[in-house]
């Protein structure tokens, strides 16, 4: 286990204080599944079966943040039989799928939340509402490049489906220890 003055020191060389502050405030953390959670690769075989390949330490990391209560929801905006039983697997009980507004689809699920402690992952287009209405708004280093032209708080030093996921969990996780 890393010891408290060890989080703090690595957070002072991978994080800004602005952006420590605004992860210490997250109670929830959201994410798109393909190009975040996955590497956006679709695989189909021969008989239409999808299958995704999930990254482990991005789902070690939700555990992380699990057992200090932050709590996790995914939003995709395509359905897929894969993401449900990942999302069962890790204990996610927020599973949205199939949407095509995210932000109206956030809204929907009613959650008393103000906007500073939800934290939203996406990598397209479709996320970019979702981005901008949350406190701690990050995207992928592979995420659509138009999102390059608008101004988020972080990038995720990892690909998405390559370890992106457990950078934002690692983030919230170090802000948490250093500000208790």
């Amino acid at each position: 286990m890393i010891n408290k003055s060890t989080y703090t020191k690595l957070a002072e060389e991978l994080y800004t204080d602005k952006l420590i502050d605004k992860a210490s405030k997250i109670e929830l953390l959201a994410f798109d599944v393909d190009g975040v959670l996955t590497d956006g690769g679709l695989y189909i075989d021969h008989n239409g079966n999808e299958s995704k390949r999930f990254y482990a330490q991005d789902g070690h990391g939700i555990k992380i943040l699990q057992s200090i209560d932050i709590d996790i929801m995914i939003i995709s905006g395509r359905y897929s039989k894969c993401v449900e039983e990942r999302g069962e697997e890790l204990g996610i009980q927020r599973i949205i799928q199939g949407s095509r507004d995210k932000l109206k689809s956030f809204h929907e699920q009613k959650i008393n939340l103000p906007k500073e402690k939800l934290c939203y992952v996406g990598d397209d287009t479709v996320d970019v509402e979702l981005l901008q209405f949350c406190g701690l708004s990050v995207i992928v280093p592979n995420a659509n490049p138009i999102l390059n032209l608008l101004n988020f708080d972080w990038v995720t030093p990892r690909q998405g489906g390559n370890g992106a996921i457990r950078d934002i969990c690692d983030l919230i996780y170090f802000s948490k220890i250093i500000n208790a």
